[in-house]
């Protein structure tokens, strides 16, 4: 049977960090969270933010535009916070209205305030060796292997999911982790060879109960990314759970397993980036 690895506590551990280092700087983090348009799911993780950063002391600015509101408003609202002193990271709640062009945008904030790690700028970073912070769920996936001991080094390594914001970059820290890297997909010709072939198997591709038992090995580690509600609105993985536990040596659970790591490793970003800007 598996260790399942417990993402709610190890968030905890994150964020406890994170409180330790803020209330010893004397300027305090802070984060600018900006909405566009009143999607309750984005409502939901913009309210979650706000909790988390009040948690660790670090200061927070939240902003919701209309959704009617012109790309050129949106630019505008990065500017001023790109100008901010109160402010060391910027999110952008994705998705955004399809009249505004996510690329543009992205690009508008300072890389040193990007804090999902989404610039080009800082994927260029990530892809040399040299990230000033990495994009929240991969870096989250590391800290989890860190936390139970999983060193990626000699390892065989399957990413699931070729996606900018969790497949390429997992691949890329995996690889800088002394891993061995094979990256697939749905459209992968045969996904169980590619699979059960993994020492470490990550699944980030949004469909629900793809990887099944089947398709792992015994005693490989697999992280299920993946948080999809079903008719029922029921949150899935991408693993199907029941039938690869009792393969694994470690599994993480959804829910309760790389979502709260990701929200944490966000605030030890916005952390970092303070730092970066000198505040002490």
């Amino acid at each position: 049977m598996a260790v399942i690895m417990d993402g709610k506590a190890l968030a905890a551990k994150v964020k406890e960090e994170v409180r330790a280092e803020a209330a010893a700087m004397t300027k305090k983090p802070g984060l600018a969270v900006v909405l566009v348009g009143d999607d309750p799911a984005s409502q939901v993780y913009a309210a979650g933010k706000k909790r988390d950063c009040q948690q660790c002391g670090i200061y927070s600015e939240e902003y919701v535009l209309p959704a009617a509101s012109t790309q050129e408003e949106l630019l505008e609202l990065l500017h001023a916070l790109n100008d901010s002193t109160s402010v060391d990271g910027i999110l952008l709640q994705l998705p955004l209205p399809a009249h505004i062009d996510e690329g543009t945008v992205l690009r508008a904030i300072d890389p040193a305030k990007d804090v999902d790690g989404f610039h080009p700028y800082n994927m260029g970073r990530l892809m040399e060796g040299n990230a000033a912070v990495a994009p929240c769920t991969p870096g989250g996936v590391m800290r989890f292997l860190q936390e139970y001991g999983v060193d990626p080094k000699g390892k065989l390594c399957t990413v699931v999911g070729r996606s900018n914001i969790v497949g390429k970059p997992m691949a890329l820290l995996l690889m800088q982790a002394h891993g061995t890297v094979t990256i697939c997909h749905t459209k992968t010709p045969d996904l169980k060879a590619c699979c059960l072939g993994a020492d470490i198997l990550v699944a980030a591709v949004g469909r629900p109960g793809l990887i099944t038992g089947d398709m792992v090995k015994d005693g490989a580690v697999v992280i299920d990314v993946g948080t999809t509600r079903d008719r029922d609105g029921v949150l899935r993985g991408d693993v199907d759970f029941p039938s690869v536990e009792p393969k694994a040596s470690y599994i993480t659970p959804v829910p309760g397993g790389v979502g709260p790591v990701t929200r944490a490793i966000l605030l030890e970003n916005v952390l970092r980036a303070a730092r970066s800007r000198g505040k002490k």
